[in-house]
Order: C-alpha cells, then structure tokens, then sequence
C-alpha cells in the first residue's frame, strides 16, 4: 500500500483512435503507478486519463505517456470541438493521500523540466504551479490553440516556463500544474442549435457572472446532432454538481429546450456523488456511516 497518492489526469488529443489511446494509456504503466480510467470522447476528439500513484512512479508514467503520444499524434491533422494546443494537453496533479498541494507543485515543475529536456517540447505551468498570475488560468494559456501557438510564443509574455520558446512540430505545447479535485462534467440539450449552448454556458460559467468554480462552454456533436454545455467544476464542495444541472435545466427551458442527457468524463470524488443524494432527496444528515459499501471496506480493513 502506497502511504503517498498522487492523482494526474493528463488528457490528450486523440478521442477517436481507441487502438492508439490505448497504446498511450499502457505506455503510462509502471512501478508505483497505476492507470484506473480512461475515457475517449469522439465529438472533442478528446481522450482523458486517470492515473494514481506515488509522487516517483507517477511522474515516471506522465513522462512515458508523453513520449508515446508525441510519437502517435499529429495536431497537423488533428479536429476536433476542444480546445487544444497540445497532443499531451494538460497534465494536472493532484493530492490524494500523504502529500500536500506545494508537493504536487514540486512534482509537476520536475516534470514539466523532464519532458521539455527529453522532448524538446514547450511546457507552461499552470493553477497553483503557475509562476505569475496571467498563466494560472488555463483557458488564457491556450488561447489561440495549436494554430496560433507560434506566433503567441513570439511575445516575451508567452515564454514557456520550460523547453523552446517554439511549439513541438507535431505536438505542439503541454500545460503542467497542481490543483485540486476538478469533475469535468457535461450536459447534452435537444436542439441543434449552437447559439443556445453558448448562451447557456455564459449564463452559468463563473466568470460571465453565472456560478462560482464553473468554466462552460458550448459545443456541437456533430455524430449526434446535437449541442452540449461543456463543463469544469473546480469545487464540488462550494459549487455542488445539482446546483449546476438545475441552473442549465432553467436556462435550457427558457429556450424551449429540453436536457437530454449528463455525463461525467472520467472520474469524480466519491463526496460529489453523496451531495447530490444529500440535495435531491433533502437528506441533510446522509452520513457515510449509512452507505453499505463504505462501511464494509471500512470493517476489512479493521480486520487486516
């Protein structure tokens, strides 16, 4: 049992090719690490990967994933509805167990320094590993995607922190930080209709004035002719999941439109799931003590 846990949930550009993500998920494998979800997204031609591990093993895995996905990834070709700038677009850690957030600091800027050194590729840190105040948001550092990258990194202010002031030919730039728990959270309305989705990820996305700790934005699924408010809930704990689903239902309804479907993108806190029950069925004293299964993990481990 491993006394320090590190959570990365790097995600790359590829959400189409199920062979090629998985050649990069098992190229994260390893000692003192180990890859518990991944999830492709073809309409954000997306793929998220979560990995857990100690602070040795899971750097050693970001670093082997990172090599596999430069070699199997073009952005050159690459569409798809997410922003990015990189093949490795953001690699966030994450304290779990035993490690604080200035320890997953420390490990994302030994990283970042790796990969630029072993790769040749432009690193920017981010969130709480960020050197100034302009690179913590990560919507700010990839602005422009992969397309405008060269010409971004030609002014002073947009030096990567780490690698060549230039993008990697193939895969562009990586975004490396710390931060906390983030639920990458997703809802699917019944129209066609982009302008709606957009309208409605303003209304709820913290900085247009909507909800704290949201970050939305509105996107088509082509393959299902749909649109979709796309989010990031950066704390569930302020900003729980029900309040956020609510809030795009009542926007969705003064369009005439319905919510088809939500979707979490790989993994959410076990906390997040408990408060929606604890909302929806208004049950202010649910206590994990009351849910079955925690308490028989709990009494095993008593037992060893």
């Amino acid at each position: 049992m491993w006394n320090k846990i590190v959570e990365s949930v790097p995600n790359i550009s590829e959400g189409r090719r199920r062979d090629v993500v998985e050649e990069i998920v098992a190229a994260a494998a390893g000692p003192g690490r180990r890859v518990i979800d991944y999830s492709l997204d073809p309409d954000h031609n997306r793929a998220v990967i979560t990995i857990v591990g100690t602070p040795d093993g899971i750097e050693d895995g970001i670093v082997g994933l990172t090599g596999r996905a430069l070699a199997l990834i073009d952005l050159r070709r690459h569409t798809g509805a997410h922003p990015r700038m990189g093949a490795v677009d953001v690699v966030p850690f994450v304290p779990v167990r035993g490690v604080t957030m200035e320890d997953c600091v420390e490990i994302s800027r030994r990283v970042g320094a790796r990969l630029a050194a072993e790769y040749d590729l432009p690193i920017y840190l981010y969130e709480e590993s960020a050197r100034s105040p302009a690179r913590r948001d990560l919507a700010a550092i990839r602005k422009g995607e992969f397309e405008g990258l060269a010409e971004k990194m030609l002014l002073p202010e947009w030096a990567p922190d780490f690698g060549p002031a230039r993008p990697h030919p193939s895969g562009g730039a990586t975004a490396v930080g710390a931060r906390e728990f983030l639920i990458a959270y997703n809802i699917e309305l019944s129209t066609s209709d982009l302008s709606i989705a957009k309208r409605i990820a303003r209304a709820v996305r913290g900085s247009s004035g909507g909800l704290r700790y949201v970050k939305a934005l509105g996107f088509p699924l082509e393959d299902k002719g749909i649109v979709q408010v796309s989010m990031n809930l950066t704390n569930f704990r302020k900003t729980p999941i029900l309040r956020v689903f609510e809030l795009v239902q009542r926007e969705a309804a003064r369009y005439g439109v319905n919510v088809t479907r939500s979707e979490l993108v790989g993994m959410a806190p076990r906390q997040a799931i408990y408060d929606v029950a604890a909302m929806s069925l208004q049950l202010d004293s649910l206590s994990p003590d009351q849910i079955l299964e925690d308490r028989i993990e709990e009494a095993l481990r008593e037992d060893r």
